[in-house]
């Protein structure tokens, strides 16, 4: 075990640690939205949109991140080059950087667990409260800012933690995307002397850390939000 290298490669490692939280965040800011949105739209049951969201969550939940890495990163440049080409856009498709890519596919990833962690969660809020709603005067907007979107965040704020983690764990996939993320950057460190060995360990030890502080933030703000969950009553 080569303890010198083992430190210098965790600090090579962590470099990579804002590349997989910009990841993060873009996809989340794309897919709690969304998510919720086609919550609504199957707890709705609205024509053609609900029955779509059944099939992509389906497909999403069916298919390992790996394949829809390689399927959007290969596909979306045979789509996009016809459209370049027709309106004479001179940027070179292929130049495009991949965290493009990856903001699409983990993106939709997440879209589709969000969309059944809303709809469980929303489905715990009595329709009452908001029958109740309608009644003082609330627009419908209003309705779901004040009583029904605090308490779904209570119940539904566990699950999006999971997926946050979750999410941040398969951003190590992005070595498929050349992206110079956590673990593309501890393995090329490696390939000088073989040391994968102690590669792998700085790489679990970034990741276990960054999760746990993840976990904590929110357990903090669960905390910070229970307060809602006595309007359920």
């Amino acid at each position: 075990m080569d303890y010198q290298f083992l430190v210098k490669t965790f600090f090579i490692a962590l470099s990579g640690v804002p590349t997989a939280l910009i990841i993060t965040i873009v996809s989340l800011l794309i897919a709690l939205p969304l998510g919720f949105l086609l919550a609504l739209s199957r707890i709705n049951r609205i024509p053609v949109i609900s029955q779509l969201a059944r099939v992509y969550v389906s497909f999403v939940r069916g298919t390992p991140v790996i394949v829809q890495i390689f399927i959007i990163f290969t596909s979306v440049p045979l789509l996009l080059k016809p459209i370049f080409e027709e309106y004479h856009v001179k940027t070179n498709i292929y130049d495009i950087n991949p965290i493009w890519y990856a903001f699409i596919v983990f993106s939709l990833n997440t879209t589709a667990i969000l969309i059944e962690v809303f709809r469980s969660a929303i489905s715990t809020v009595s329709k009452g409260q908001l029958e109740a709603a309608y009644s003082v005067g609330l627009n419908n907007v209003q309705a779901f800012r004040r009583i029904i979107i605090p308490q779904t965040l209570v119940v539904a704020l566990p699950n999006i933690c999971t997926a946050t983690v979750n999410l941040i764990k398969a951003t190590s996939l992005g070595y498929a995307l050349s992206l110079k993320e956590i673990n593309l950057r501890a393995q090329v460190a490696a390939n000088v002397g073989y040391n994968y060995i102690e590669a792998y360990i700085d790489i679990f030890l970034v990741y276990l850390l960054l999760c746990s502080l993840v976990e904590y933030l929110f357990k903090l703000y669960e905390k910070r939000v229970r307060k809602y969950k006595a309007v359920d009553a």
